[in-house]
């Protein structure tokens, strides 16, 4: 197929993304992520409902990041097979008694369980994401991911305001109890008369991408591996950059997370003393991540994807300065809560655009699979870890350890930089 052609498939594809599906989309991702994240500003309640430890506690976040990294692994992939928006249905369907069971819980590992069939089943925000990506064209699929991805958002910031003023009013199990609401709501309102095109024939990049990968710093053409379904290991082996990208998002995530999960702790202690609803309006630092989605995908559209990335990882790094001195300064933290926030959404839309970029359409829900798996299986790395750290090191050593995961990113940036530049881009300046 030649460029001219693929040029002119795009409006076609453009067309199929009705308006208003994207605020639905965005309101179905926000519920379906919502339910991991329930927890967090609940887990001193939490512990002490169930006389546990509060690192104990910790652990149901851990299990529904846990949960939807098992959902985007297992589940996410099969959007290449089927109707995504039926199969979205389908898992926020299956999200009701997930949250039914967290509202009944009898006890803390039965609270587990049901928190990872929330995460599992709440892995339908990103079979929503890899559709939108696969129905918008190239001209506007960073502006248009940018918006599910800030429903995404918004959803984590909702669920810890929201959840810290119900728990205060009626309880920590009124807050799964409203989540199964929620989900039907959202099940109900997803369309099914029609799905995305399926178009199984491999297709080349688009043009417009093309030029924002080179001018993104990746002047050699994108691979496009052969296969019509290539599996997830094949296209982590066959595409560096998508393997740099999901090394990316782990890192990323596991510092956002190691600084989140413990924060209910640190806030529910001296010198705040917070209860449930103070704790969650803190949450409220998010709003940032909301407000920058858009900005953040229209960025990438003009083609400045490397930079962006660069910029917004240094951001994460810096971020854990005002953090780590405002241990016992609130206007420290919310500054650097805001400041994790945005480099975070940035980073995490500039990845995407560069993923989706990468290969065609139909492979989008296995390049969704791969890059999102890793994020949680970071996040849950980075909530376990920080929970331990703040046992044995306290708040210093939870900074030191989201700082060291959040430079993670930057070091083959760094060294990339400093390298002599050579007369052709090579492989290991292609993947950073």
């Amino acid at each position: 197929m030649t460029e001219s052609t693929a040029t002119t498939a795009t409006p076609r594809t453009t067309a199929t993304l009705r308006r208003g599906e994207l605020a639905v989309s965005a309101f179905a991702c926000g519920v379906g992520v919502a339910g991991i994240y329930y927890a967090q500003p609940l887990l001193p309640t939490i512990a002490s409902a169930f006389h546990a430890h509060r690192s104990s506690a910790a652990s149901v976040v851990t299990a529904g990041q846990l949960g939807y990294a098992a959902g985007l692994l297992l589940i996410v992939p099969l959007g290449d097979r089927l109707a995504r928006n039926r199969l979205a249905t389908a898992l926020l369907w299956a999200a009701v008694p997930a949250a039914v069971l967290a509202a009944t819980a009898p006890a803390l590992p039965v609270l587990c369980v049901a928190a990872a069939g929330l995460g599992l089943f709440g892995s339908a925000a990103q079979v929503l994401v890899a559709r939108t990506a696969s129905m918008a064209g190239a001209e506007r699929r960073g502006r248009a991911v940018g918006t599910v991805m800030g429903g995404l958002t918004a959803g984590i910031l909702l669920a810890r305001v929201v959840s810290g003023q119900v728990a205060a009013l009626w309880g920590w199990r009124a807050v799964y109890a409203a989540a199964a609401v929620l989900f039907v709501t959202a099940a109900v309102a997803l369309p099914q008369g029609r799905g995305e095109p399926r178009d199984k024939r491999p297709t080349p990049v688009e043009p417009t991408m093309r030029r924002a990968i080179r001018t993104g710093g990746f002047a050699a053409e994108p691979h496009i591996s052969r296969a019509s379904r290539p599996r997830i290991g094949h296209l982590l082996a066959g595409e560096r950059l998508l393997l740099a990208r999901c090394f990316s998002g782990f890192a990323i995530f596991a510092a956002f997370s190691a600084f989140w999960t413990p924060t209910a702790f640190l806030l529910s202690g001296p010198p705040f003393h917070f209860g449930e609803s103070a704790i969650g309006l803190f949450g409220l630092t998010g709003i940032a991540g909301v407000l920058l989605a858009q900005p953040a995908g229209r960025v990438c559209d003009h083609g400045h994807v490397r930079p962006a990335r660069f910029g917004f990882s240094t951001l994460m790094v810096v971020a854990f300065v005002p953090l780590a001195l405002g241990r016992g300064n609130l206007v420290l933290l919310g500054v650097g809560a805001v400041l994790l926030d945005l480099g975070l959404r940035g980073v995490q839309t500039a990845n995407q655009q560069q993923i989706y970029a990468l290969l065609p359409a139909h492979t989008h829900s296995r390049v969704t699979t791969a890059y999102m798996t890793c994020y949680f299986v970071g996040g849950a790395g980075g909530s376990a870890l920080s929970a331990a750290v703040w046992a044995a090191a306290g708040w210093s050593g939870v900074c030191l350890l989201g700082a060291a995961f959040a430079a993670l990113p930057l070091i083959p940036q760094v060294v990339a930089a400093l390298r002599p530049r050579p007369t052709t881009v090579t492989g290991s300046e292609e993947a950073s």
